[in-house]
């Protein structure tokens, strides 16, 4: 049995070298890139991978490679009873960040500052650690525990089938790339992407170019449009409005003999959308308000405003709002946005109720959409993710939580897909304390040191018992 006087003295102990390892990552810009020979993601999530098998060797783990996609750290040769999946792949950042570069990790005020600090670098550094004290403090194991490191978390977890191909299941899998107490139901949903075109309308005023997003499941903070034969005191007072309405900041420019609006919003994970300030949905509900000529494209944009519109993070107005006691309710981000002279395409990331399949989900937003003379791309509704919370694994987890934080473990449900939606026996164990958010996916990203710390105990705990 683990011991809370030693695991309290170890980690004391170790407290600099796992702030010096997280450092270590977030320094690496492993944002997916353009895939190269050796580097299916880039030279940034292959640079991370390297370094963290590096960390993991160094810390004195056998690590292995898959596919130059995931590393696995393995802590002994038994049989491997738990795999723990974290992620070294991170969203792109904006140039707004306020307290440090996003890639200059600053240790401040009991926090760690640098996109991938929280997710997933932190928890990653944090589950080795944990192994680590499990071993140095000489508690017996019959079974294996490996941390496997991915690259594509964020963009679809592409990753993970290379590892699987070669490696099965562990018996339990978790992740810790979410909230505590513990995640075992993720919802299903559906990633769906849509265009249009149409011929060329030289009518004035017209909307040039509409252009926010990069990322599907990322609330943008950011768009811009550009017009042309738009008088900018026309709409001054039409900005200043729809500004007051969405919390979206409008700036207006010259560009070329042309007006140009600039929008920014608040970013945010699209499982969650309400928490930021979607500077797409913000700006395009500003663009149909303007006094615009009438055209094919400027009609079909609109009726993209009438399905999407800002605010609506629950698809009211496509007619998919849907819920249940177990999963909660259905939610949709728009996320992704382009328009031209003549054409258009959008994405959405919609994370849906267990009620949801493709009859009334897909196929309702398609005919919407269709009405519009909008046409959705092929897509397919993916199945959500259930463990029962009566498993002897999930209350070992639980146990492990309660002892460790005094608090009363319990299960919840998520829109978020994380690394284990497709395991048969996996869930989502912490490391994030429930209620605060540390910015994820956003500007000024952070994790607590002091959190990892405990979560690091907390996982110890559950790999001695679960691989004892």
């Amino acid at each position: 049995m683990l011991d809370h006087k030693q695991l309290d003295r170890y980690f004391e102990e170790h407290r600099e070298e796992m702030v010096r390892d997280i450092c270590r990552l977030v320094r690496i810009n492993s944002t997916r890139g353009e895939e190269k020979p050796g580097m299916p993601y880039g030279e940034g999530p292959k640079a991370a991978l390297t370094e963290a098998g590096m960390l993991a060797g160094e810390l004195g783990f056998s690590v292995k490679y898959y596919a130059d996609r995931v590393c696995a750290a393995d802590l002994n040769g038994n049989p491997t009873q738990l795999d723990i999946l974290a992620h070294l792949d991170v969203v792109p950042v904006s140039d707004s960040w306020q307290v440090t570069k996003p890639f200059e990790p600053l240790v401040k005020d009991g926090r760690i500052y640098g996109r991938g600090a929280a997710d997933d670098k932190g928890p990653a550094v944090a589950a080795l650690y944990a192994a680590k004290a499990v071993r140095d403090l000489g508690i017996p194991l019959s079974k294996n525990v490996r941390i496997i490191l991915g690259t594509d978390e964020e963009c679809g977890s592409s990753d993970l089938p290379y590892y699987y191909a070669e490696e099965k299941e562990a018996p339990m899998s978790f992740s810790p790339d979410a909230d505590f107490p513990l995640i075992n139901l993720e919802k299903g949903g559906l990633r769906g992407k849509f265009s249009a075109d149409w011929e060329e309308d030289p009518a004035l005023p017209r909307l040039v170019k509409f252009e926010s997003g990069n990322k599907i499941n990322v609330v943008p903070d950011k768009a811009y449009a550009l017009f042309e034969g738009l008088d900018r005191r026309q709409i001054t007072d039409i900005a200043a409005a729809v500004s007051e309405e969405t919390g979206a900041n409008f700036v207006l420019s010259q560009e070329n003999g042309m007006l140009r609006i600039d929008a920014k919003g608040v970013g945010a994970h699209a499982a969650g959308p309400q928490e930021g300030i979607n500077a797409l949905t913000a700006l395009m509900k500003l663009v149909v308000a303007l006094p615009l000529a009438e055209s094919t494209g400027f009609a079909r944009l609109r009726r993209v405003q009438e399905l999407f519109p800002h605010g609506d993070c629950l698809g009211k107005a496509v007619g998919v709002a849907m819920k249940d006691d177990l999963s909660g309710e259905t939610t949709l981000s728009f996320d992704i946005f382009r328009y031209t002279l003549t054409g258009l395409e959008g994405e959405f990331d919609c994370r849906a109720s267990i009620l949801a399949n493709d009859e009334n989900l897909r196929d309702v937003i398609s005919a919407k959409l269709a009405e519009g003379g909008i046409s959705l791309a092929p897509c397919a509704v993916y199945p959500p993710h259930h463990v029962p919370a009566e498993s002897p694994f999930i209350q070992t987890l639980l146990s492990c939580y309660e002892e460790f934080t005094g608090e009363k473990g319990y299960c919840v449900s998520i829109g978020g897909g994380t690394y284990v939606h497709s395991l048969q026996n996996g869930v989502a164990f912490g490391c994030a304390k429930p209620g605060v958010n540390y910015r994820m996916h956003g500007d000024d990203e952070f994790t607590e040191i002091d959190q990892l710390i405990l979560s690091a105990k907390i996982f110890a705990a559950a790999i001695a018992e679960i691989c004892q």
